[in-house]
């Protein structure tokens, strides 16, 4: 029997949680001074309700305890197998946790035959949620231990993140960004496209208004999207809804997907992070096409340009 382990960033819906046994490890949100477990203590509306009144948060990854005592209780129940999919390590020491506990398990039942993995799953939020979902779907098909191992340190890279938020000030006070893309997210005053480089967080576009975000975030998934792995889809939001539903309904009216499309809102410690009005998307793409700012936006003045040769052709 194969358990799956996750932490609580990973975003997952709690329906999802509970059809495939996952077992999750919470972060804990220390809100003005109050420890609180994420989703246990406090839910993401409750949280997203009084955000903008707070002015102390941060964030603690589980303790390697959480993880060791998920594992404990697997064992009890019979699997043989456990996966772990964390957090990437860029981003949270959840990882790191995760292998702690691990070498924990192991200096308490040196004898054990149980076979543990951790995977750095390089994703953030729902970015390592798709990770594990497919991950359960995969066991739910027959897929052995060895296999899933495989999966997932294959394709954990692969998973395309697109997070666009109304102010990055939550991303930047918590690291969340590159250097980099920081710097760029200041000085730009219209809404930046993040995705994923090197296991953390980079502006790889910019837009005006959510109208032209989702028209981006369609228009990448027609380039990059691989079928052949993409059998569903998740798009997030952390207080927004409605918008999450627009982007459903156009990602079925605007392209040829016929997969399913789940939508889930963030929780509380990745919310802490993100804010109010995030709205993202999660795929497998097909290779590694480049994706940055630079490139989009050079991409960007050639098809005005391209445009602006037609129409005087137009005229001629």
């Amino acid at each position: 029997m194969i358990k799956i382990m996750a932490d609580s960033t990973c975003d997952l819906s709690q329906d999802i949680i509970e059809k495939y046994n996952i077992g999750v490890a919470p972060l804990t949100i220390n809100i003005e001074g109050k420890p609180y477990r994420d989703k246990i203590d406090i839910q993401p509306d409750e949280f997203y309700d009084m955000i903008q009144e707070l002015k102390d948060v941060t964030t603690a990854m589980p303790s390697p305890n959480e993880y060791l005592k998920i594992m404990n209780e697997a064992v009890k129940e019979g699997h043989t197998e456990i996966l772990c999919i964390c957090m990437s390590s860029g981003t949270s020491g959840a990882y790191y946790s995760g292998v702690m506990a691990k070498e924990m398990f192991y200096e308490e039942n040196p004898n054990s035959d149980v076979k543990i993995h951790v995977v750095d799953s390089k994703g953030m939020s729902h970015g390592s949620g798709w990770l594990i979902l497919k991950t359960a779907k995969l066991r739910e098909q027959g897929a052995t231990y060895e296999e899933l191992i495989k999966f997932n340190e294959s394709y954990k890279t692969s998973v395309k993140h697109f997070l666009a938020v109304d102010d990055l000030d939550h991303l930047i006070k918590s690291g969340r960004l590159t250097n980099a893309s920081a710097f760029i997210g200041k000085i730009l005053k219209i809404k930046p496209i993040m995705s994923m480089r090197k296991g953390k967080g980079a502006i790889v576009a910019k837009e005006r208004g959510r109208k032209k975000v989702l028209k981006h975030y369609i228009d990448e998934f027609i380039k990059r999207n691989d079928p052949e792995v993409t059998d569903f889809i998740i798009v997030g939001y952390t207080s927004d809804k409605k918008v999450a539903e627009n982007l459903k309904l156009k990602i079925q009216e605007e392209t040829e997907f016929n997969g399913d499309i789940f939508i889930m809102q963030m929780g509380v410690a990745v919310g802490t992070h993100v804010g109010l009005g995030g709205i993202s998307m999660f795929f497998v793409e097909k290779g590694h096409k480049r994706d940055g700012l630079f490139i989009n936006e050079f991409n960007d003045l050639m098809e005005m340009k391209n445009d602006l040769l037609g129409k005087l052709k137009d005229h001629e």
